[in-house]
């Protein structure tokens, strides 16, 4: 079996454990029961980093996923929990998905009902949205900060050069 061990995310101080268990096949074909006990599992295995998006299920997966941590009564301070941004739940209208400050707000909001949490510990940027203005994007994460729904941003699926132009518009508006 491997040794579950812990580290610091990036720069932060936040730690997270080497291996991480993702929703993305929970739904409510799954059942509770066996989620809760996927669950139960995991966290006897030593894992604390869980990893959720909105678009798993279309917002089942979470669904699921909080109600686990409900049933299970797990204790908020000993788990990791991320969830992604982009993809959405709400159909195919113009503001469904991508970066807009918009959805990243609604879709967090969101998520945080689904996982029936006041806050996550990190939320993604799931894939580059070409169409938005970094800048709105940068803003829109860092008011998520500011506002106690997320402690961590960052982001998945972005290139090198993507990511250091994320991040020289944070570090133009002295943003996290």
């Amino acid at each position: 079996m491997t040794q579950v061990t812990y580290h610091r995310l990036g720069k932060s101080g936040l730690k997270v454990s080497n291996l991480s268990f993702g929703s993305g096949t929970f739904d409510f074909k799954l059942g509770q029961s066996a989620a809760d006990e996927i669950i139960k599992v995991t966290i006897e295995a030593g894992i604390n980093f869980f990893d959720n998006a909105e678009a798993y299920g279309f917002g089942e997966a979470e669904v699921v996923f909080g109600n686990a941590i409900k049933n299970l009564n797990l204790k908020r301070e000993d788990l990791v929990i991320s969830t992604k941004v982009f993809r959405g739940t709400k159909g195919w209208g113009p503001n469904a998905d991508g970066l807009s400050k918009k959805h990243i707000i609604e879709g967090v909001n969101a998520s945080l009902k689904r996982l029936q949490l006041d806050y996550v510990d990190l939320v993604f940027a799931h894939r580059p949205d070409p169409e938005v203005p970094i800048e709105e994007t940068v803003r829109a994460f860092n008011q998520l900060i500011n506002e106690g729904k997320a402690l961590y941003w960052g982001t998945s699926e972005w290139s090198a050069q993507q990511l250091t132009e994320a991040h020289l518009v944070a570090q133009r508006l002295g943003l996290e």
